[in-house]
């Protein structure tokens, strides 16, 4: 599955299925081995530029888990290796060869059950999305979604629309001053129109976080 941020939201790509089984339903991108002989990843790849027709220079590109439950697939036993990817400011996807449409789904519609999906693709689906929450927090995953320069508030709509949550600007701040190492200024600055310039950062050369920016807990979690 491939997570990017559109007008600040977190967006699944998702595809309408050309054939049977569920043909016509929405799935994640995906589907099966050409040979013996090719590796898993370039698998995914592959797969990625087939039903989308989606490239990009850079992709973070991470296995997720395993799914192989009897039942999940009416064809038989299948058993799939899930991958996750995440990469900035991807265009509106394109259909391949295997899929009818391509299309960003915002991450909320999915997990609401909004959107339904095929086969156990939800699953997979909150699988990755709960991977990416919890990797931001201690790891420097969140610049993936930023392209190679970005100012702080950029990366605090990044948390704020992985996380679903609002976050304080100035503890933002203060709290990713403190994690070394996690970006690194560029020496440049963004103008701004009727304001201060932004200055902007890189990803920096620590890829663990330390102090870690923690999630802040719901309602529902603190009950």
């Amino acid at each position: 599955m491939i997570l990017t941020l559109r007008e600040s939201r977190l967006h699944v790509l998702l595809v309408e299925r050309g054939e049977e089984p569920f043909q016509g339903a929405l799935a994640l991108p995906g589907g099966f081995l050409n040979h013996d002989e090719e590796e898993i990843l370039d698998a995914a790849h592959r797969e990625l530029s087939e039903e989308t027709a989606l490239t990009s220079g850079w992709v973070h590109l991470e296995q997720l888990a395993v799914y192989g439950s009897p039942g999940r697939d009416p064809r038989g036993r299948v058993v799939s290796v899930a991958h996750l990817a995440i990469a900035p400011g991807l265009p509106d996807p394109v259909a391949g060869t295997d899929a009818t449409e391509a299309a960003w789904i915002p991450a909320d519609a999915v997990l609401s059950g909004e959107t339904a999906l095929a086969f156990d693709h939800r699953r997979i689906a909150e699988d990755g999305i709960e991977r990416a929450r919890a990797k931001i927090e201690f790891s420097a995953l969140a610049t993936a979604f930023c392209g190679e320069s970005f100012t702080i508030a950029e990366l605090q709509q990044v948390y704020e629309a992985v996380w679903g949550t609002p976050l304080d600007t100035r503890n933002f701040y203060r709290k990713v001053q403190a994690a070394k190492g996690f970006i690194v200024p560029t020496g440049a600055d963004r103008k701004a129109t009727g304001g201060r310039p932004a200055r902007l950062y890189r990803a920096g050369p620590n890829t663990v976080l330390f102090p870690p920016l923690i999630r802040p807990r719901t309602t529902e979690e603190e009950e």
